[in-house]
């Protein structure tokens, strides 16, 4: 009986749990640099630039250092993330992460 108990209490608790929403990630104070193309909340404003809301954190994160350190080409985004330092890179790539992207209209 107590089995079942605690089973049933589980199945009553987990729909609660799996809501909790994840800790709050403050806005990066460098994100002006970003939303001009890829927009506040990851969602491009710029033909061409992509979506990075829900984007995940370790691609977030390795990308931007690879533009910053010159890995990957792309002249806009090396001179966007060269004064960059790692903790505001990382602040960036956890505050695109946590966004929800839009639905396509």
């Amino acid at each position: 009986m107590r089995i079942l108990t605690a089973a049933l209490c589980l199945t009553v608790a987990l729909p609660s749990l799996a809501r909790t929403p994840s800790p709050a990630v403050a806005k990066p104070s460098r994100l002006g640099l970003c939303a001009a193309c890829h927009g506040e909340t990851g969602m491009a404003v710029m033909p061409g630039a992509p979506n990075l809301a829900g984007q995940r954190l370790d691609y977030l994160r390795q990308a931007l250092q690879d533009y910053r350190d010159g890995r990957r080409d792309a002249p806009a985004m090396r001179a966007a993330t060269g004064p960059l330092s790692a903790a505001e890179l990382d602040a960036l790539a956890r505050w695109y992460s946590v966004q929800t992207p839009a639905a396509k209209p």
